[in-house]
């Protein structure tokens, strides 16, 4: 999706304003920075007022805008990088950050700090999120906590009582005969199998990490016992079958299991609650991850939710390092905004919103303030590739799944893939 101009539509629409004796000197002289991020419309909507409040501070400034699906969006994304067309601003992850850094495709911000960019009442552990080697190359636009979205009236129908903080896997197990009896198909979750913060999460409550010191932090057991767990929630019936999460391909909150109505749970975002309510019609809340057994917690941490991060080759860099410090720091930006993206990083900005917030909007900044014991350290940015070891477990997954290969083999098999792509990475 997206609200640019091509360039034979641009020269066409000047042409005819010329012709009417139309065009105004400011017209003619707009800087047009480029954006680009990941999400719904939603989100779209919320970025637009802002670069709409940004536009009026500073004329002279126009916008060409693009959004997509996130599985959608690192492709295109690569491809404008790899082809000299970066967008002037784009949107970042946590686990592309170091790749993109490294590869000279997002700029240092240090020397903008105290200048074009104002980081002065920035949370310390979101600024450092935003670093690689200890230079700034990303800012935080809010902070989150993983969660799973729950659709109430799923649960109100089948007459058993919603997930809360203490529920286990085997928790959800042991209700899902109860809520099978009674909702019409639907399931008590999605297949969590192949998404990497559900095994991440579940590898830290089990005192192991995702990533440690550029390589996996697992061994090969570990991933036997993740998708054995996934086969035995299967043959229980508690998450949907492989037919139906194949239908979730493209990440996009449309096609989510409880959106399409086969999931009564899925995994998501804190920041998500609001994209997710947009369209599903039965109201929604969230709760914690489920825990890897009874009594284990530490499995989640404040994360940045996702980043700016600014085109090195801008011929516009000074322009799009002053929208990223409006769009973190500016007051009506940040009531704009609310937590869709997260809870605002900037302590006045957050001050400002609190009061105004929605009951979903409080129920996110809620969530992410009372963690609890199941709050844990932000581990350390995740190493180069990251995203291509996120992708090959979703294939490893399915292929459990499906039956084309066993939990036994799975195992060692995405141990060593992993391990691989690191070590081509290094």
């Amino acid at each position: 999706m997206s609200f640019s101009l091509d360039r034979r539509q641009f020269l066409l629409g000047s042409t005819a304003l010329v012709a009417a004796g139309a065009v105004s000197p400011a017209f003619a002289q707009d800087k047009r920075l480029r954006l680009t991020w990941w999400g719904g419309q939603a989100r779209a909507d919320r970025t637009n007022a802002v670069s709409d409040l940004y536009a009026k501070a500073h004329p002279g400034v126009a916008f060409d805008t693009e959004f997509n699906a996130f599985n959608d969006y690192w492709p295109k994304l690569g491809t404008q990088v790899a082809g000299g067309n970066a967008p002037d601003v784009l949107q970042m992850d946590y686990r592309y950050l170091v790749e993109y850094a490294n590869r000279g495709a997002i700029a240092a911000l240090d020397d903008y700090v105290g200048k074009g960019l104002k980081l002065d009442d920035f949370d310390q552990d979101q600024q450092d999120g935003g670093k690689v080697d200890g230079k700034l190359y990303a800012i935080s636009l809010g902070a989150n906590s993983v969660s799973i979205m729950v659709n109430q009236k799923a649960f109100a129908d089948a007459g058993v009582a919603e997930p809360n903080r203490d529920w286990s896997y085997d928790d959800y197990k042991a209700n899902a005969a109860a809520f099978n009896a009674k909702s019409n198909g639907v399931r008590l979750m999605a297949d969590g199998s192949g998404n990497e913060p559900a095994l991440e999460n579940w590898l830290r409550q089990r005192g192991k990490a995702l990533y440690k010191d550029g390589k996996i932090g697992w061994d090969a057991d570990d991933l036997t016992a993740w998708f054995k767990m996934w086969v035995d929630l299967r043959a229980a019936q508690v998450c949907v079958s492989p037919e139906d999460q194949a239908l979730d391909a493209s990440a996009a909150i449309d096609t989510t299991m409880i959106t399409i109505g086969k999931a009564a749970t899925t995994y998501a975002n804190s920041n998500q609650l609001i994209a997710f309510q947009a369209v599903n019609k039965s109201p929604l809340t969230m709760v914690n991850f489920p825990r890897a057994g009874a009594g284990t917690g530490g499995g989640h941490y404040r994360k940045p939710s996702q980043f700016w991060s600014v085109n090195p080759k801008s011929a516009l860099i000074e322009d799009a390092v002053s929208y990223v410090s409006f769009f973190v720091n500016d007051i009506e930006a940040g009531l704009a905004l609310g937590v869709e993206r997260g809870i605002p990083c900037s302590a006045a900005v957050r001050a400002a919103l609190s009061p105004t917030l929605s009951a979903p909007d409080q129920l996110s900044l809620n969530f992410v303030s009372n963690l609890g014991d199941l709050l844990g350290k932000l581990p350390p940015v995740p190493p180069a590739h990251a995203g291509e070891v996120s992708q090959q477990l979703n294939t490893k997954a399915q292929e459990v799944a499906f039956g084309s290969t066993t939990p036994e083999d799975a195992g060692p098999a995405f141990a060593k893939e992993a391990a691989d792509i690191l070590a081509r990475a290094s």
